[in-house]
C-alpha cells in the first residue's frame, strides 16, 4: 500500500477513536453533534476540497433520511398505533393462550418475534412487559422451569426483540444496511429470517432454561401490578380488564387483523421480490409490486391498514390516535439524527477516499468482509452504546468493498453488521437499563442475563453468515 493509503487508513482510525472518545467523555456529546464533527474533520484531514466538504454532508444526510427516515417514522406510527389499540396485547396472548408450562417460553420467543417485526426493541419489551409479568406465575411451580421465571420469559422476549431488532429488515438499523451496500431488499429478509430462527432459539429459550435456575429476579411489586393493571402481581394471565386509556372497555379487533397488520410491511416487499423472480409476470403487476414493495410505500400501507381496520375499530378515538402519533414521532426524533449524523459520516469515507483506502487494505490483507463487518459494529455499537451508529459506521466503512459481491454476499453482509451491532450491550445501552430497572436486577444479573442475551445473538448472528456464505 502506498503512503497515501496508510495516511487515508489512519484518518479513518483517529475519526471512529474521536468518535467513541465524544460520545463516552464527559462531554458525552450526542451521537448526532459527534457523527457531524468526526464527519467535518475526516475530510478535512483526508484532503477533500473544501468547496465539496458542505456537499458531502448534505448529501450523506439527505440520502439517508430519504431512504430510511421516512420509512422509520412510518414504523415507528404503527408500532404506536398497534400497542394502544391493544392488538400486539392479543397477538402474545393468543401465541401463548394454549401453551403448556414448560413451553411458555417458547411461545413467548413467538409471540416477541411477531410483535418484534415493526418495533424497537425498547418499545417491543414495554408492550410485552404485561404480558411478561401476568404469565410467570404459570411457571412458578414448574419443576420443567426452575429459578425465576421472569428471567425464563424474558430471555426468549430479549433474544427474539434483538434478533430482529439487528438483524432483519425492515427495521431502521439493518434497512440503513441495505440502502448503504445496496443489497436486495427481499433477499436480505429472507437470509436475515434464517439466521434469525436458531439464533433466537438459542440465546432465548434455550440459554433462558440454562440461567433462570441461576437467577433470583423478582420485580418490584408496585412496577408489576402497574403494567398488568394494578391488580395483584400474583394473578393468573388474562383477568385484566382489556381498556382504552380512556378507561372505557376496548372493542375486540379480530386477532387475525391484527397479525395482518404486522405482516402487511414484510409482504409487500418480499412480493416485490418475488416479482423480481418470475419474468414472465405481466409488466403492469411487476410495476405496481415495485412500488408497493418498496420500504416507504410498505410501511406507509402497513400503516393505513393498521389505522382503518386495528386502531380505529377498537374504539380509540381519533383525537387519541392523532397524538400518539405525534408522540411515536417525537420519540424517534433522537434516532432520526444519528441516522442522519451517520449518513453524512459515510458520505464523507467515500468522497474523500476513504472508504476505498478501507477495500485496498482489506483486499490485500485477505480479510473475511463478514467479520470485519460485524466486528466494526461490534466495536462501535459497545464504544458508542449506539447499535445505529455501529451500523451506520461499518456500513460506510464497508460499502465499497460490497460493490463487488454478489447479491447473496452482500445480504449476508447486512446481517452479519447489524448481528455485530447488537452485542457487548452493556451499561451505555439504554435497552440495558431498561430490563435491569423492568426485572429488578443487580448489575450482576443483568450481565448474566441480558449482555449475555444479546452477546449471543450477536455471535450466533455471524456464525449463521458465515455458513450461509458457503452458498454464495
Amino acid at each position: 500500500m502506498t503512503t497515501h493509503t496508510w495516511g487515508l487508513l489512519a484518518i479513518l482510525v483517529l475519526s471512529i477513536v474521536a468518535l467513541i472518545a465524544l460520545i463516552n467523555s464527559r462531554l458525552r456529546l450526542h451521537p448526532f453533534l459527534a457523527l457531524t464533527l468526526v464527519s467535518l474533520a475526516a475530510a478535512v484531514a483526508a484532503g477533500e476540497p473544501a468547496e465539496k466538504i458542505a456537499e458531502s454532508l448534505e448529501t450523506g444526510a439527505g440520502s439517508i433520511l430519504g431512504d430510511v427516515g421516512v420509512t422509520l417514522a412510518f414504523g415507528a406510527m404503527l408500532g404506536r398505533l398497534l400497542s394502544d389499540s391493544g392488538a400486539t396485547d392479543r397477538i402474545a396472548r393468543l401465541i401463548v393462550h394454549r401453551a403448556g408450562r414448560r413451553s411458555l417460553p417458547w411461545y413467548m420467543a413467538g409471540a416477541a418475534f411477531v410483535i418484534g417485526v415493526p418495533m424497537f426493541f425498547e418499545v417491543g419489551l414495554i408492550v410485552l412487559l404485561p404480558l411478561i409479568f401476568s404469565v410467570a406465575r404459570r411457571l412458578r411451580d414448574d419443576h420443567g422451569v426452575k429459578g425465576s421465571p421472569y428471567v425464563a420469559l424474558a430471555a426468549p422476549a430479549i433474544a427474539a426483540l434483538c434478533t430482529l431488532h439487528g438483524m432483519v429488515p425492515p427495521h431502521p438499523g439493518p434497512l440503513i444496511g441495505v440502502n448503504g451496500l445496496h443489497a436486495n431488499l427481499g433477499l436480505t429478509i429472507g437470509v436475515g429470517l434464517v439466521c434469525a430462527i436458531p439464533t433466537v432459539i438459542l440465546a432465548g429459550p434455550v440459554y433462558g432454561r440454562w440461567i433462570a435456575p441461576r437467577l433470583d429476579v423478582r420485580p418490584d411489586r408496585a412496577l408489576v401490578a402497574q403494567f398488568t393493571g394494578d391488580r395483584s402481581a400474583d394473578a393468573d394471565a388474562g383477568t385484566s380488564a382489556d381498556t382504552t386509556e380512556s378507561g372505557r372497555p376496548r372493542r375486540s379487533v379480530p386477532t387475525g387483523w391484527a397479525v395482518a397488520a404486522v405482516l402487511v410491511p414484510v409482504v409487500l416487499m418480499l412480493l416485490n421480490t418475488v416479482a423480481d423472480l418470475v419474468p414472465a409476470l405481466p409488466a403492469g403487476l411487476r410495476h405496481a409490486l415495485a412500488l408497493t414493495g418498496s420500504p416507504v410505500v410498505a410501511m406507509f400501507f402497513g400503516l393505513l391498514f393498521a389505522l382503518f381496520v386495528v386502531a380505529l375499530p377498537s374504539g380509540v378515538g381519533g383525537e387519541a390516535i392523532r397524538d400518539s402519533l405525534g408522540e411515536s414521532l417525537r420519540s424517534v426524533a433522537g434516532i432520526l439524527l444519528i441516522i442522519a449524523g451517520g449518513g453524512a459520516f459515510n458520505q464523507v469515507l467515500e468522497d474523500s477516499g476513504i472508504g476505498k483506502a478501507v477495500e485496498s487494505a482489506a483486499s490485500g490483507a485477505h480479510l473475511n468482509v463478514l467479520v470485519l463487518g460485524w466486528l466494526l459494529a461490534l466495536l462501535l455499537s459497545f464504544s458508542t452504546g449506539s447499535a445505529t451508529v455501529g451500523i451506520v459506521a461499518a456500513t460506510g466503512v464497508l460499502a465499497p468493498m460490497a460493490a463487488t459481491e454478489s447479491s447473496l454476499a452482500t445480504s449476508l453482509l447486512v446481517v452479519a453488521i447489524g448481528a455485530g451491532s447488537v452485542g457487548l450491550n452493556y451499561v451505555n445501552h439504554a435497552g440495558f437499563w431498561l430490563v435491569k430497572e423492568s426485572f429488578g436486577m443487580t448489575l450482576g444479573q443483568a450481565t448474566k442475563s441480558h449482555t449475555v442475551i444479546q452477546t449471543l445473538v450477536s455471535v450466533c448472528g455471524l456464525l449463521m453468515t458465515l455458513l450461509l456464505s458457503l452458498l454464495a
